[in-house]
């Protein structure tokens, strides 16, 4: 059975408006009460990991926006919580380190890190959902320098080895106390955990190996796309760092509505409007279509308000599949609101015809007008 995810502010503890301080000691505190390594009740480390999710999601800013507007659905396109699978607590223990130092710290930071995911939000016409279009857009994204090639250092040069921690990207101090002999590891501060220094960094990105850039893309929207739908291009986010991959690119895509179609998944609705006349006798309908064309369609005697007459093969195509949805034209019965004089006696024949006369509703202004020669 699905489990419902807890809201990421009360996991934490704090306010929707919590400054970003607040999250980060919020998250301290938790982590430190949590940490599997400090805590062996059970539920501990599911609790740990919980923490950990909220804080990734809070301490970023797109994520926490999208979440504030969104809630849960609104991170599909950020891949939360895939550093918490797992047992050995993946990316978590990069924050954790971070704050507290540890068996982890100086381990993650040299190793390939994949680049962050990206999103982009593009608004179609409704014809443009059916059939699908090639669509431009701009994506902001970190991109890998081009003259260092991602190493941060100036072509020709390589970095050394850290003297302060010897390559180790982390310090052992060790201490005595009455309680006995304690171990701190931590994050080397000379090489802030890579192990190494660069001491010729590349002109172009200053050593941090990518630059922030715009670029734009062309992107193959296909046919059938629906509001809401959301497209995954692969490897077009953000470079990776220390030669890790690139992230992805989600496209959320919003679909304007239609003139006068409604849809329904691959079906598309019409409401062909008739007076009483033309639904009692029938008559000859010319109906439009997506195509921008018309499909003439036999509106037959008696039809009823709410009928719906099928058009095969008229509506949106299936989405990555063969064959379209149908078009469906729904009958709505016109009664006039203002008629003359001449209907209004035709009328009252046609009622007395089907043996239910109705009073006449002249009034007595209409009657002495009658009345006079």
């Amino acid at each position: 059975m699905a489990t419902t995810k807890r809201d990421y502010y009360e996991v934490l503890g704090v306010s929707r408006g919590a400054s970003p301080e607040a999250v980060k000691k919020a998250f301290r505190r938790l982590a430190m009460k949590y940490h599997p390594d400090r805590n062996k009740e059970a539920g501990a480390e599911a609790q740990f990991k919980e923490v950990g999710e909220a804080y990734e999601v809070l301490s970023d800013d797109e994520k926490r926006a999208a979440y504030d507007r969104f809630g849960h659905a609104g991170l599909k396109g950020f891949d939360v919580g895939r550093g918490f699978e797992g047992t050995d607590f993946g990316g978590f223990g990069d924050i954790f380190d971070a704050f507290f130092g540890g068996s982890h710290a100086g381990r993650s930071s040299r190793e390939a890190q994949r680049g962050a995911d990206r999103r982009v939000d593009v608004t179609l016409k409704f014809e443009e959902g059916a059939f699908g279009v090639e669509q431009g857009v701009e994506v902001e994204r970190m991109e890998r320098c081009q003259r260092c090639g991602g190493s941060a250092s100036e072509p020709g040069s390589k970095p050394t080895r850290c003297k302060v921690c010897d390559g180790a990207g982390q310090v052992r101090r060790v201490s005595r106390s009455f309680f006995g002999q304690f171990v701190n590891v931590a994050t080397c501060a000379q090489c802030r955990g890579e192990g190494r220094v660069i001491t010729d960094p590349c002109k172009d990105c200053r050593g941090a190996g990518r630059f922030r850039g715009s670029q734009k893309l062309s992107v193959k929207i296909p046919a059938g796309v629906d509001d809401g739908s959301r497209m995954r291009l692969t490897g077009e986010g953000d470079a990776g760092v220390n030669g890790g991959g690139p992230g992805n690119l989600y496209v959320y895509i919003s679909v304007a509505p239609h003139e006068f179609f409604t849809r329904d998944g691959e079906d598309l609705i019409y409401e062909v409007g008739m007076n009483p006349a033309q639904a009692v006798l029938g008559f000859e309908a010319s109906i439009p279509t997506l195509e921008g064309e018309t499909e003439s369609l036999r509106i037959p005697p008696g039809t009823q308000s709410g009928q719906i007459f099928v058009l095969r093969r008229k509506g949106i195509p299936r989405l990555q599949e063969r064959g379209r949805g149908d078009l469906l034209v729904r009958s709505v019965v016109l009664i006039p609101s203002d008629i003359t004089d001449e209907q209004r006696e035709l009328l009252h024949q046609l009622a007395e015809s089907f043996g239910t006369p109705i009073e006449d509703q002249k009034g007595i202004l209409g009657k002495i007008k009658d009345a006079l020669p």
